[in-house]
């Protein structure tokens, strides 16, 4: 899998959301910025990624996942 990929597959399941995919071989560093995540938990939000990509996971086309989840606002406060 690449990261093109993923990234797609993020954006065609999680609509309205922004995403930044980079990877290592099978492991991938996510930044995915959203209104979704707004008012959840860090771990709901975790979950919400890993529901897109739990296929990939199981079948090792992805070993691992590094995940950074922001709402817009966050996002906007954390590059201010």
């Amino acid at each position: 899998m690449n990261p093109e990929d993923v990234k797609a597959l993020l954006e065609n399941t999680l609509a309205d959301c922004q995403f930044q995919v980079e990877s290592e071989g099978s492991h991938f560093n996510i930044v995915a910025i959203g209104e979704i995540f707004e008012g959840k938990r860090p771990v709901q939000r975790q979950q919400a990624i890993y529901a897109v990509l739990n296929e990939k996971i199981s079948s090792g086309a992805m070993h691992a996942v590094n995940m950074k989840i922001f709402t817009p606002a966050e996002w906007s406060a954390r590059s201010a």
